[in-house]
């Protein structure tokens, strides 16, 4: 898989290959709906007059992607009626999660954020599901690329997703802004039309998934370590799914309003909102995974769902991981996955909210943060991955840890200098060259974690846990913003970064990627 082994001419002869091709159209197509339920979404609510803490904490409906380590296991192993029949077991399941994804970005549409508490609530039920549903497609589409070629197409095809996925994100990011902008609303003058207009435009840009999953050949059926299970077993196994999250979604809902008297009676007693809303809503989620975790447990122990199944899909992984690298080791190496990003994400939630305070117009900040954010994100990527081939990941790792935190800092200058749109472009330069070259070095962190034997339930338990306190945190990003001030904020971003670049020292001795020692 390294094609720094192959000669030059072969190796761009190969970005032609069909299988290569594919997944820049299904990167497209799992970069759009990212930012429709993230930062477009964020200053569509805020341009809708809505407040900016309940605006970032729209940001908790992109917890699909933290928790598709969930239902990864149903996804690989389920039949969906007619579906499997007709595409097959993989095509079948991206053109489902790719239908539910453009029923959702339509349903955003049909939903006027400023016509009150009803609509938000239906606004967030909405993204929810969007979050979920591409959160389904990266699970599928990770499967297809390592099932459908070999290992020597594997960095061209992941290559290639990358850029068709960045390019997707740039359609739901700057092109949204641009279509919303163009079709008349502003932030003094607020269209529920154009924004509607701009949604259902990014809907039917999901077509691009949709053809390439039509025309594409389903990948060859794999051997499993798994035994064969009968057709009740998955369905108790969805049934078990759909009860737990049903329980989460309840408890979550009906809380709400007793956590709204209890955060304010704890704001008086603590004599900090933010500090209140944190707790009150801490113990929201707490409370709502419990519940969760209660009813699968029940389940299991009455014997609704298989406990060897459960076995297979969920412990056997984590065994693995912790067998390979010891207890205290490995606990060391999942705190690291899982805050490696924090400085980005916390400061990503409510940038774009910034940028319009500041004074930047869309247009401005899809020009310069999201189309020439892009470039030089891009850039970074291949940046680090040169770097790291160089130097080792580790030495990488930590460069990018503590660029990731240093650059958060240019955000307080902005702050200071306001509406400049040459400190803008700086700002914009630095940051995300820093996030592309640390995301590149993690990237290769996260696979040199990886057992081959469970790739695709550990990877998905990395790509989840690397997301989740950062964006559980974000959700509070304007509450904070409105307790502290922008400055204080960013600065709190960056020492954020200080323990992350302990753990990334700490961690050097248990890495040896050259060795693979993972592999077996």
């Amino acid at each position: 898989m390294n094609a720094i082994s192959h000669p030059w001419r072969h190796s761009l002869q190969s970005f032609g290959h069909p299988r290569v091709l594919t997944m820049f159209f299904l990167g497209f197509s799992a970069g759009l709906p990212l930012l429709l339920i993230f930062s477009s979404l964020s200053l569509w609510l805020r341009e809708a007059g809505v407040e900016r803490s309940a605006v970032t904490f729209f940001s908790w409906a992109a917890l699909g992607y933290s928790f598709k380590f969930v239902w990864a296991p149903l996804v690989d192993t389920l039949p969906l009626p007619l579906l499997t029949r007709s595409l097959g077991r993989r095509r079948g399941w991206l053109l489902l999660a790719q239908g539910s994804i453009i029923a959702s970005i339509v349903g955003m549409a049909l939903i006027d954020p400023a016509q009150g508490h009803t609509s938000l609530t239906m606004m967030a039920l909405a993204a929810v599901l969007l979050g979920f549903s591409s959160a389904t497609q990266d699970i599928v589409v990770d499967a297809y690329r390592i099932e459908s070629a070999d290992v020597s197409l594997q960095a061209l095809m992941a290559s290639t997703y990358i850029a068709g996925y960045r390019i997707g994100m740039l359609a739901s990011g700057a092109g949204t802004l641009f279509l919303a902008s163009d079709f008349g609303s502003a932030m003094s003058a607020y269209d529920y039309q154009a924004w509607q207009s701009a949604y259902l435009i990014m809907a039917a840009a999901m077509s691009v998934g949709v053809c390439t999953t039509l025309v594409i050949a389903e990948p060859p059926i794999r051997t499993t370590r798994m035994p064969p299970r009968a057709t009740g077993d998955y369905v108790r196994f969805l049934f078990m799914f759909v009860a737990a999250v049903s329980g989460f979604i309840l408890i979550f809902y009906y809380s709400s309003g007793p956590a709204a008297k209890l955060s304010h009676t704890l704001a008086g007693v603590l004599g900090a909102e933010a500090g209140a809303r944190f707790l009150v809503e801490t113990a929201r989620l707490v409370t709502g995974v419990a519940t969760a975790w209660v009813i699968a447990s029940f389940m299991i122990r009455t014997g609704i769902v298989s406990r060897e199944m459960m076995q297979d899909t969920y412990v056997a992984p984590l065994k693995d991981f912790f067998k390979r690298y010891g207890l205290n080791s490995a606990l060391l190496l999942l705190l690291l996955v899982g805050v490696y990003r924090i400085s980005d994400i916390v400061l990503g939630v409510i940038a774009n909210v910034f940028y319009q305070d500041v004074g930047f117009t869309k247009p401005e900040i899809a020009g310069v943060v999201k189309t020439f954010g892009l470039f030089m994100t891009i850039a970074g990527g291949f940046l680090g991955g040169l770097l790291s081939v160089r130097y080792g990941v580790i030495r990488i790792l930590l460069l990018g840890a503590l660029l990731s935190a240093a650059t958060n800092l240019l955000f307080i200058a902005l702050a200071a200098v306001g509406h400049d749109l040459g400190m803008l472009y700086l700002v914009i330069s630095v940051d995300n060259l820093s996030a592309g070259l640390a995301g590149a070095a993690f990237v290769a962190f996260l696979s040199s974690l990886t057992n081959i034997q469970f790739t695709a339930m550990q990877y998905a338990i990395f790509s989840s846990l690397m997301t989740l306190f950062p964006k559980i945190l974000g959700g509070y990003s304007g509450s904070i913003v409105d307790s502290l001030g922008y400055s204080h904020f960013f600065m709190l971003t960056a020492l954020l970064g200080l323990p992350v670049l302990i753990l990334v020292w700490q961690a050097r001795n248990y890495l040896d990627p050259p060795a693979r020692t993972n592999r077996p």
